[in-house]
């Protein structure tokens, strides 16, 4: 006799197995070695008491290598940095902090307290079963704020919160199927009060914070990573003096895998080529950050940023160099001789940085959001400021290559 299953189960099985065939366990691969980049871009609008004030665009830029992965754990060192873009369209090179700290396959992370970044810890979580579309989850994470330049905190003040997480399932993203999960958390804490702050005549210090954070994740299961995600945030800020400040944005981020370079092989190289071209005043050498190209004695128009016309046809050769490198993000310094007063010779760096950044991304070299700058003045001579040969070296503008 042939066993037959009635239609109205057998239909519920299928509904059943394929259900738990689209579930998923999410979890952190860690390679060995593995060195990633994050480039976050935020548009910010700041009100004042319920009244517009201005609007900010900003760039967040993250690197981190992977090592020590032992039982599914890794320890990660990272570098963070905040940009605002400036008044003349491009993004100064901010303020740095280093990092150090271990994060386990399920996304929690173990680090000392003396490390302000991230800010955001503990997203995202993952549970140990798997997940099925529609299914939620909820896990604990905080956000670390760095408080000792208004408030003298020594250490992070931390803020606890409560992620609730939203599987919603598999998604096509630019020929690859990612996961989508959707992540909201909400801020409430006041402000550790001491006596000093009690005391100070300053009443713009925060006394009570609020806000809320919805994020849109894009998970790699096959790497094991997240490889891009958008936000949407308000943020209240409640001050001593009564005035109330609200943070309004968004925010979408890419995470990049990076190759390290042969710094030593690479300078050769570039040095050979730059000498093919007659790039006259130019060098490459290894340096902190990466790769740098050193333009000594490069022209402006007297006491302005603006470059020379020949300046111009010596960039447009460099940025040949450039582009072999395509994944790498630019870092453009100037540097003046020891003229003038130490604010003017400031401005004046930050300007002539500036005025290079703008011509390389006029040209394609690189996208807006990939070109930082920063100025020294006269700190950094190469040489002493004697002779107006060693002052033309010394006015100078160098372009980095980032790795770090």
């Amino acid at each position: 006799m042939r066993t037959t299953i009635p239609r109205c189960l057998a239909a519920l099985l299928f509904l059943i197995l394929g259900t738990a065939a689209n579930a998923e366990v999410f979890r952190f691969k860690h390679t060995e070695g593995d060195y990633w980049r994050i480039n976050s871009i935020v548009l910010q609008t700041v009100s004042v008491d319920k009244e517009f004030s201005h609007t900010a665009e900003i760039t967040n830029r993250i690197t981190l290598h992977i090592s020590d992965v032992t039982d599914n754990t890794a320890e990660y060192t990272g570098t963070f940095m905040t940009s605002e873009r400036t008044s003349n369209r491009s993004f100064s090179w901010g303020r740095e902090y280093e990092s150090v700290f271990r994060r386990d396959q399920f996304g929690n992370y173990t680090m000392d307290d003396r490390y302000f970044m991230p800010v955001v810890r503990n997203v995202p979580v993952f549970p140990e079963q798997d997940v099925q579309p529609g299914e939620s989850w909820s896990a604990e994470g905080e956000e670390a704020h760095d408080l000792r330049d208004h408030f003298g905190l020594a250490k992070p003040f931390t803020v606890p919160f409560t992620a609730v997480y939203t599987y919603e399932g598999p998604v096509e993203l630019d020929g690859k199927t990612l996961h989508k999960i959707i992540v909201e958390y909400t801020l409430f804490f006041d402000t550790p009060v001491t006596e000093e702050m009690l005391a100070s005549p300053d009443k713009n210090i925060p006394v009570t914070t609020m806000g809320h954070s919805r994020q849109t994740l894009y998970w790699d299961n096959d790497l094991g990573m997240l490889p891009n995600y958008s936000e949407e945030y308000r943020i209240l800020l409640k001050l001593a003096s009564g005035t109330l400040l609200e943070f309004k944005g968004t925010a979408e981020a890419i995470v990049t895998e990076t190759k390290l370079m042969d710094r030593e092989k690479e300078v050769r190289e570039m040095n050979e080529e730059l000498e093919k071209l007659g790039i006259a005043d130019t060098t490459a050498h290894e340096s902190e950050e990466g790769i740098t190209i050193s333009m000594e004695n490069i022209q402006f128009e007297p006491d302005s940023a603006r470059l020379m016309p020949a300046e111009k046809e010596k960039i447009t050769r460099i940025a040949a160099l450039l582009e072999r490198y395509p994944d790498k993000e630019l870092l453009i310094s100037g540097h003046t001789a020891l003229a003038g007063t130490p604010g003017a010779r400031q401005k004046l760096s930050e300007e002539r940085a500036e005025a290079v950044a703008q011509f390389l991304v006029e040209m394609g070299v690189r996208s807006e959001y990939n070109v930082y700058t920063r100025g020294f003045g006269a700190e950094r001579p190469v040489a002493p400021n004697t002779t107006e040969a060693n002052r033309a070296r010394n006015r100078r503008v160098e372009i980095t290559i980032l790795e770090k």
